[in-house]
């Protein structure tokens, strides 16, 4: 399965999601920054709340694309120890690249103007979107942090994933909803035709969209209480 783009991707997902019964009560958190444009779609389809978390991967000293663990924007920490042992991972190297993460999650934080960790999730049907997961850390870390908050259920929804992760996040969510885990698995950006960078001004124009929605919500809500 290759999908044109991550727009499209989000339409599919989304329409999946919709089949399984998740609607307008649900919360859509999405990964950026490509984890976003699908996100959008999804919850669009669902007509529901969309937000976003911001998750990093910890990056291998010789290889970047490789994640030996993940953080997220409260601290929430993933840390495969088998790979660390195998690469011979320091903790000073460790320490610091959480630290390079950390900075890098604050930096968007800040570019993206959230003035809150994340959307009150108490009792709610959460549902994380990213546009692929290889290794699954920076999904996990999102579930951890997610979890914190006490949502009702955590779902996972992903166009592609590898057939590994899929099954080790199973294990820590109430469900895993991937349109295709194929059993050979390089890259995320394989299952895509097109899957240029989505960039930071992107994101934020899609945040622009929810506050503005959010707004108009409050303002309509509260019309109607007078």
């Amino acid at each position: 399965m290759i999908f044109s783009n991550r727009e499209k991707a989000g339409k599919i997902l989304g329409a999946k999601v919709k089949e399984k019964g998740y609607g307008k009560d649900s919360l859509v958190l999405g990964i950026p920054r490509g984890g976003v444009v699908v996100a959008k779609e999804v919850a669009k389809i669902l007509k529901c709340e969309l937000d976003i978390i911001i998750p990093r991967k910890l990056r291998s000293p010789f290889n970047p694309e490789l994640a030996f663990g993940a953080i997220s924007d409260d601290d929430s920490l993933v840390i495969d120890e088998s790979l660390v042992s195998l690469l011979n991972i320091s903790q000073e190297f460790i320490e610091q690249e959480k630290k390079t993460q950390l900075k890098e999650i604050n930096r968007r934080r800040k570019k993206y103007n959230m003035d809150k960790l994340l959307p009150d999730m108490k009792g709610k049907t959460v549902i994380l979107v990213d546009d692929g997961i290889a290794t699954g850390a920076t999904m996990k870390a999102g579930v951890i942090s997610v979890k914190k908050k006490k949502p009702e259920k955590i779902i996972v929804a992903i166009p592609v994933a590898s057939p590994q992760s899929v099954e080790e996040l199973k294990e820590i969510t109430d469900e895993v909803i991937c349109l295709y885990a194929p059993s050979y698995f390089v890259a995320v950006g394989q299952f895509y035709t097109e899957f240029s960078q989505t960039s930071d001004d992107e994101v934020i124009e899609i945040l622009k969209k929810i506050s503005k929605r959010k707004r108009e919500k409050f303002i309509k809500n509260n019309k109607q209480k007078i």
